[in-house]
């Protein structure tokens, strides 16, 4: 299913009537994983300027837990309708194009983003995203791994672009290097020619960082990190994906200086006081879509789906945030 060629993409839509309704995990109110329920519910029509995806699979990340307690909502002052489908990123094939939309034909592999989307997310077996926020499916990858690399991509490229202006030569800490947004900045760094200390979580965290080539790798669960980061020579910059204690011990590895970026929603992290700190946003837009298409096709990135879930189970899906997980977790379609 997700190594599908283009071909056959298409010769599959040409043969399938896009349905008036579809199955799709939604709530209908906010809570516990508990209240994520499969139903069936309308499909939505591409309007001017959209692009309508049949999704094959969807990125769950751990600000999708934020959204479904309606911590969102709240932050905005919103009053959100139900159902209300999740699902900020997805993968799949482009089913039909809204007025006006060039870039991506019928029967297209496609990635898209969609943060909030009042039309509704990714955890459904359609869904609507504005065409400035979809791209071609990048070769080498499989809608699995397309599905999970959007949001942390853009996430981790307006960290060491637009933030740290990371280059050849210079010295970054990632912390949390081996989760969504790490492991992909890791990469994406090192092919800036910067020296990577990766800070991982767990053995295979630090085996997953080794493999994607960072210079040194740590586990910031064990006792001999502190020690370690504390001897070597500072680090120029830092991307902090992660919080905690080891995220307050590796702020002294970073230069005077130096600069350190961290997205917004990171727990357990304090930055007041220290000058060298800017939280920023992953923000989507067209050029930072293109710019991550780029990237990924330019440095091969390799893109690590740490556990699939049917879209079914979607409800065990974001058990599963809570627990040790590598890469990223996708939801997949069942047809």
């Amino acid at each position: 299913m997700l190594g599908w060629t283009h071909l056959e993409a298409r010769c599959t839509l040409s043969a399938v009537q896009i349905p008036s309704e579809m199955f799709a995990a939604v709530l209908e109110r906010f809570g516990t994983p508990a209240e994520l329920k499969y139903r069936r519910i309308p499909v939505p029509r591409a309007a001017r300027g959209e692009v309508l995806i049949r999704v094959r699979a969807a990125g769950v990340g751990r600000w999708d837990a934020f959204e479904r307690e309606g911590g969102y909502a709240q932050m905005l002052g919103s009053s959100p309708r139900f159902p209300y489908v999740l699902g900020s990123e997805g993968a799949g094939i482009v089913a039909a194009l809204g007025e006006g939309v060039e870039g991506v034909a019928e029967g297209d592999l496609a990635i898209a983003v969609g943060f909030l989307n009042p039309r509704g997310g990714f955890y459904a077996e359609y869904s609507v995203a504005s065409a400035e926020l979809v791209q071609k499916l990048p070769p080498g990858l499989t809608l699995e791994q397309g599905a999970a690399v959007a949001g942390v991509g853009i996430t981790a490229l307006r960290g060491l672009d637009d933030v740290l202006h990371v280059r050849r030569g210079d010295r970054i800490l990632i912390l949390g290097a081996s989760g969504g947004v790490g492991h992909l900045a890791l990469q994406i760094a090192k092919a800036r020619g910067a020296f990577v200390l990766a800070i991982a979580s767990g053995t295979d965290g630090v085996a997953l960082c080794e493999r994607l080539g960072a210079d040194v790798a740590l586990d910031g669960r064990s006792d001999d990190c502190s020690r370690v980061i504390t001897r070597m020579e500072p680090m120029d910059v830092g991307l902090f994906a992660a919080g905690g204690e080891v995220a307050r011990q590796a702020l002294t590895c970073i230069r005077s200086d130096g600069r350190i970026a961290y997205p917004n929603g990171v727990s357990d992290f304090d930055p007041t006081g220290d000058d060298r700190i800017t939280a920023y946003n992953g923000e989507p837009d067209a050029e930072i879509m293109r710019r991550l298409r780029d990237a990924i096709c330019e440095h091969h990135v390799t893109v690590h789906v740490g556990g699939a879930y049917t879209l079914r189970d979607a409800r065990s899906a974001h058990c599963a945030l809570e627990r040790h997980f590598l890469g990223k977790l996708v939801l997949l379609a069942e047809s």
